[in-house]
């Protein structure tokens, strides 16, 4: 049976929506695999988000491992905010014990669904890791605001999401999976026109701190980005648990051979919309 192991640390609603989804999947044999382990950064009475999170875990039933980040040499992380050797150091040392714990739980492929800590290079180099990212493969890079208003502020006509691999750089890792959606044409075009009637006005970082997130043509943007994240995820958990792709040595393959580029799932993936 193909493994999967889960890290985040389930900070809330949508740490929640990922876990669940997967495990639907699993039940409705979309996805022939288990779940070996559920990995959480956080521990009971860290916050009331992971709480939740954990408690889900262990109704779920599965094995759930939980080693919190907040707690673990709290001077040497402190440390790390001004001294990146020192959170260099806090890092590989975390994820030290974090792989002791997790010995006993292989995986053939590690999920990060919600983890909101930078991997160190000792960890990307042991484990095969792929995390989600709000953009196309080549679209922009940051969080999920920043990429929004990169593309509003370029007039992109199309956006996207990617699986990519782990490295110890952030969000630089090799992208695997990806979709694409339009973001011009339809009920877009009036949204634009506002924006562009707004851009005369203002400036577009005037118009980001004035409106935010509330800004229409972003929320539109946003919406169709979230819409696919959760089925970019299982579809690539199930590309992977088909053999479709597989990871060795952190290179991607396509059966036997080395995947070129990354693969698209958009065709599987607007089946399910």
């Amino acid at each position: 049976m193909y493994r999967i192991g889960w890290f985040s640390t389930g900070r809330g609603q949508g740490s929640l929506n990922l876990l669940k989804a997967i495990v639907q999947a699993i039940a409705d044999k979309i996805i022939t695999a288990e779940i070996s382990f559920v990995f959480c950064s956080r521990e009971p009475g860290d916050a009331p988000g992971s709480d939740v999170y954990l408690r889900q875990v262990r109704d779920y039933g599965l094995n759930l491992v939980s080693f919190s980040s907040k707690r673990f040499m709290p001077d040497l992380r402190k440390k790390g905010k001004t001294d990146p050797a020192a959170l260099n150091r806090w890092r590989n040392a975390f994820d030290a014990e974090v792989m002791k714990r997790l010995a006993p739980f292989p995986a053939d492929i590690n999920v990060l669904a919600g983890y909101m800590l930078v991997v160190g290079d000792i960890m990307c180099q042991k484990y095969n890791m792929v995390n989600l990212h709000p953009a196309a493969p080549d679209g922009p890079a940051g969080t999920w605001q920043e990429v929004i208003w990169q593309l509003i502020e370029k007039r992109a006509e199309s956006s996207g999401n990617m699986m990519h691999l782990v490295t110890e750089e952030l969000d630089r890792g090799a992208p695997i999976t990806y979709v694409t959606f339009p973001i011009a044409g339809g009920d877009f075009d009036p949204l634009w026109a506002d924006m562009e009637k707004k851009r005369r006005q203002k400036s577009l970082k005037e118009l980001a701190r004035e409106e935010g997130e509330q800004n229409p043509l972003f929320k539109k943007i946003r919406e169709e980005g979230v819409k696919r994240e959760i089925p970019l995820v299982i579809q690539t958990v199930r590309a992977f648990a088909e053999g479709r792709i597989r990871l060795k040595n952190r290179t991607v393959f396509e059966g036997n051979t080395v995947l070129s580029g990354p693969y698209c799932l958009t065709r599987e993936i607007e089946k399910t919309l």
